[in-house]
Formats: C-alpha cells, sequence, structure tokens
C-alpha cells in the first residue's frame, strides 16, 4: 500500500481515541474547562452511562460570540500561546484537543454567554459539521451537551462496560474535583437522580463528608504546612489536605486521591510516598483514605507528557517523595500517645513498574542469639489439639502429639467461619438476622453505582436492601454470622470491591467471615478455646486464613528438646 496522507475525519477519530477513551474523560474534559473559566458552580448530568446524554454547565467567564467556532478547532486554546508557556502551565487544560475530540464522536450542542454580552451564542454540531447557530439568551457562563457519543464509532461502544460500571467512572471524576475545589460547588445528576451536592464552601473536610460520609470525615487528620522538612528552609513542595487515621483504612486505593496543582493525577511515585508513611501503621492487603494536593512550582513538573493528562513527571522525584512521606508520617504519628515511635524516612528508589514488587525499606531485626525463625506450617490435616492457654490476648498456645503451637485466634476464626459461610451458601441455607429496625446506610456516588448492580448478588449473602432516597439504602436484614458485629463495615468493603464473578463472590465471604471473627486482644474461656480448635482441626485449611496469612506457628518436640538441652 503506498504512503498517502489521511483523510482529515479519520485524523480527527484518531486523536479523540486519544482523548475521549470513555464517557468519564469527556466530564472529565467538560469540568476541567469549566474550571479553568473560573466557574463556583459546576453541573454535570448524565443518562445511560454517559451514552446517552452527558451536560455539563458552569457560571465561568463564557466564551465570547466571535470565538465559539474557533473553539471546535483542533489545537486552538486560549490557555497557552508559545512553547515558553509549555515549560509554566499552571491551568488543568491547554492542548485544545477536548472540544475537538468531542464533536469527532458524538453529536454537540454548545450554550455559552461571555461576560459583558447582551446576548449568548447557540452551536449545534454533528459529525464534525455545524448544522444551527442562532444567538440565545442565557446568564453568563457555559453548557455542553454531548449526546449519542460514539455513535460513530461502533467498536469503541463495544469496549466499554455496563451502565453502572460508566456511571461510576464518571462519579469518580466529579468526586476527585470536588475534593480538587471544596470552594466550587459541585452536583452530579445520573439518570435524573442527583448524587453528588457539595456546599462549595471552601472546607475540605465538608466535601468529604459529603463524598465518603461523616464517619470516613471524623478519622480525618488534616496536615499541617511544615516548610523545614528539608533542613535547608526551601519552601518550593508544600503538601496539603486530609489523610485518614490508621482505622480508616480500606481494601483498595479507591479512597486516595492525588493532585498536583490541584489537577487529579495517577502517580506511583505520591501513592508510593504515602503508603511508606503508613508503613507499620496498616494491615497487609489495606490502604490508606487520603486527599493530597501537592503545590508546586509549574515549571518543576511535567504535564505534558500523556493526552488524557493523568500522568505527571517531576523534575526532582526525590524532593517531592521525601516531601509527601515526612509530613504525612508526622500527621499519623503525632496524635498517638505511645512514649517512642520512630520515624522512618525510607531510602528513595525509582518506583518499578508495580508497586505490589517494589523493594521496602530495609530494615534491622533484632533476634536472640541462636534461635531459628519458627515457621508458618504448610496447609495439612490439623492433629488433635489441647488449649493450654492464652497469650496477649491474641493467641492460644495449644499442645499436640508433636510439640507446641500458636494460633492465631481471629485468622484461625476467620478460616472457620469462611468455611461455614461457604458450606452455607453451597447448600442454600444461609443464616439471616433481621433487623430489629431497619437501620439507612449512606454511600458516595462510586459506591452507589456499585450496590445497585450487585442488589441480587447481596441477597443471597443475606443482605436484605432496597435503595432510600438519593445516595442511601434501607437495610433491613443481615447475614446472622454479622449479628452484633460491624456489618456497615462489610457493605463498605463490598461497595468499594472491584470485578465481579467468583472473585467478588470469595472476597465479600472472607470480608464476612473477617468481621464476624473474634477479635485480637479479645480474653477467651477455656471453653471457647477448647470449642475453637474443634472447629479449625475440621476445615480443609487450618492453617491460613481466608487472606493467606498463617493460622499458626509449630514448634516441633525435637526442636523443643535440643533448645533446652535434652539432647544434642
Amino acid at each position: 500500500m503506498p504512503i498517502k496522507l489521511l483523510d482529515p475525519q479519520v485524523v480527527a477519530r484518531i486523536a479523540a481515541g486519544e482523548v475521549v477513551e470513555r464517557p468519564a474523560s469527556v466530564v472529565k474534559e467538560l469540568v476541567e474547562n469549566a474550571l479553568d473559566a473560573g466557574a463556583t458552580q459546576v453541573t454535570v448530568e448524565a443518562a445511560g452511562g454517559g451514552i446517552s446524554l452527558i451536560r455539563v454547565t458552569d457560571n465561568g467567564v463564557g466564551i465570547p460570540a466571535n470565538e465559539v467556532e474557533l473553539a471546535f478547532q483542533r489545537h486552538a486554546t486560549s490557555k497557552i500561546a508559545s512553547l515558553v508557556d509549555l515549560e509554566s502551565i499552571s491551568t488543568l487544560g491547554f492542548r485544545g484537543e477536548a472540544l475537538a475530540s468531542l464533536i469527532a464522536v458524538g453529536e454537540v450542542e454548545l450554550a455559552t454567554c461571555a461576560a459583558g454580552e447582551t446576548a449568548g451564542s447557540y452551536l449545534h454540531l454533528v459529525d464534525g459539521e455545524i448544522v444551527d447557530r442562532t444567538p440565545q439568551g442565557r446568564s453568563r457562563g457555559t453548557t455542553i451537551t454531548v449526546r449519542g457519543l460514539f455513535h460513530n464509532v461502533p467498536a469503541r461502544l463495544k469496549f466499554l462496560k455496563s451502565t453502572a460500571t460508566e456511571g461510576g467512572h464518571i462519579a469518580a471524576v466529579v468526586t476527585h474535583y470536588a475534593l480538587a475545589y471544596p470552594e466550587v460547588r459541585f452536583t452530579l445528576s445520573v439518570d435524573r437522580r442527583t448524587t453528588l451536592s457539595t456546599p462549595g464552601n471552601g472546607r475540605l473536610i465538608d466535601c468529604v463528608v459529603e463524598v465518603y460520609g461523616a464517619d470516613t470525615a471524623r478519622g480525618m487528620i488534616e496536615l499541617r504546612r511544615d516548610n523545614s522538612w528539608d533542613g535547608a528552609g526551601q519552601d518550593t513542595v508544600a503538601v496539603t489536605g486530609l489523610v485518614g487515621s490508621p482505622a480508616v483504612s480500606r481494601s483498595n486505593r479507591n479512597y486516595l486521591s492525588c493532585f498536583v496543582n490541584r489537577r487529579w493525577v495517577n502517580s506511583r511515585l505520591l501513592t508510593w510516598a504515602l503508603e511508606e508513611a503508613y508503613h507499620g501503621l496498616l494491615m497487609t492487603g489495606k490502604h490508606p483514605a487520603a486527599v493530597l494536593n501537592i503545590s508546586i512550582p509549574p515549571g518543576e513538573v511535567d504535564v505534558n507528557i500523556h493526552p488524557a493528562k493523568m500522568e505527571v513527571k517531576f523534575r526532582d522525584e526525590r524532593r517531592v517523595f521525601a516531601a509527601v512521606q515526612r509530613l504525612v508520617r508526622r500527621a499519623l504519628i503525632e496524635p498517638v500517645s505511645l512514649p517512642r515511635i520512630e520515624d522512618p524516612a525510607a531510602t528513595y528508589a525509582a518506583p518499578t513498574s508495580s508497586l505490589s514488587t517494589r523493594p521496602l525499606p530495609a530494615e534491622k531485626v533484632e533476634r536472640p542469639s541462636g534461635l531459628p525463625l519458627a515457621r508458618p506450617v504448610p496447609a495439612f490435616a490439623l492433629p488433635a489439639l489441647r488449649p493450654l492457654g492464652q497469650v496477649a490476648g491474641c493467641y492460644i498456645v495449644a499442645e499436640g502429639p508433636d510439640g507446641l503451637y500458636l494460633i492465631d485466634q481471629h485468622a484461625a476464626h476467620e478460616r472457620v467461619l469462611f468455611e461455614q459461610i461457604v458450606g452455607q451458601r453451597a447448600q442454600r441455607q444461609l443464616e439471616v438476622q433481621g433487623l430489629l429496625e431497619p437501620q439507612t446506610f449512606e454511600v458516595s456516588p462510586a459506591q452507589n453505582a456499585a450496590l445497585l448492580s450487585r442488589l441480587d448478588e447481596l441477597a443471597g449473602f443475606g443482605f436484605t436492601l432496597e435503595p432510600f432516597g438519593e445516595r442511601a439504602y434501607l437495610v433491613r436484614a443481615v447475614p446472622a454470622f454479622l449479628n452484633r458485629k460491624d456489618w456497615m463495615a462489610v457493605l463498605r468493603e463490598i461497595a468499594d470491591s472491584p470485578g465481579g464473578g467468583e472473585d467478588w463472590s470469595e472476597r465479600t465471604t472472607a470480608s464476612i467471615a473477617c468481621h464476624s471473627a473474634v477479635r485480637a486482644g479479645q480474653t477467651l474461656g477455656d471453653d471457647e478455646m477448647r470449642a475453637l480448635l474443634r472447629q479449625l482441626e475440621q476445615t480443609a485449611l487450618p492453617s491460613t486464613c481466608p487472606h493467606g496469612r498463617p493460622t499458626m506457628l509449630h514448634l516441633n518436640s525435637a526442636y523443643l528438646e535440643r533448645e533446652f538441652g535434652r539432647r544434642g
């Protein structure tokens, strides 16, 4: 095939595919434009997961009548004018590609009025061509409506997820920017139901209450600005926001919002620095909740490395990492009433391709001389054990045919309950406990989208929920395992859990078992310890809990005899 120039329409579709990945991409671009225009009120409406309708309305400066057509030309922008401007970008948008990409993949209407104009402008575009332009009366600001997204790109439609999933992505965009701009009043309506409405009073904590609920907000700690972290008095990196106490930990990173100069970004560096600050404070598999804004001179960060503008590159990564890690760590340990807590500064190294495989900072571990490490027992049939007592309210000491066993009571009970729940569900005999009085359960917009798509599956686990208002549910029954337990925490984990199918079902079962199990620090009587051991002996995998942690350590008789000098 000979080399030739592509048709302009083909070029437009290719370019649009880089900017508009899914409906949430449209919402992101339009919301960023509204914020750049100085809006103090932003309203987002979506229907059919954003495929049928997306409408974003703001009260910003508007577009002058003589510029409305130019605004839809590719690389037309009011935010930069030269190469020099690219070195110091202070706005969210700057490429001039968003509106041009929209008209390539959807039917677009624009209604706008700039300050000082007596009448606004209306523009209607179909397949990139203007089909109507008329004056229109309206207040200052801009409304952009997108209908039939990807109607001319059927291949892209096939790759979109369910309506609920796409709606959840839209909710995530709006809630993140609501957290980045607490002084702006955001309203989100999905399928004609208002799912988010922030006060716009400038208080970040009030936005957190609206987005995540009062329970999460109560556990948030405000970061106090510290200019002395580098020891040189330099102040090129400022970290502000809220971080959750360890008690507010979550099973995924959905509650972690990072902003650079108030731009929402996905940054492995910032995520890593934040999680290093929680080192030793969270259980394995748990992640912090945080809203962080990194203020840095525009010339110190490059935002022009990806069309979606979700990735950034710092000129001095080490400096940014240290600023975040140290300030968050200090905020976390100050409220703790312990006499001595180390404040480790993690050794920096460039992040690898996956956070889960990164090397942890080296730690010096003191161990008694000559004592080998006890190893977790592999999966096997557990012998009959005789309980001898309890250590630190956490571990059961038991005697077996071949030495001593130390059993983690919480992990062991998790395993027992996990297999009981699996068995009851297989026989369709899961016990349900009705609540004496129905209770309400409030959720974030993203959680709401997840729960709406899983009501039938939740019923199979014993939860009876029904929508109650715009973003709340009425809970009438819960699994009997969670009677008088924190079933709300289980529902939060379920709502935050991605995916579906067998993996989701297993995670849900494990969550119910975890929150139903006896807690570490709970004193057990002899009969309770004996009953737990008998139940553990009957499980298929007694050596690990559902999350993979060992349930016990084994000190065999030969090891005990050798250490006490009874044999050579």
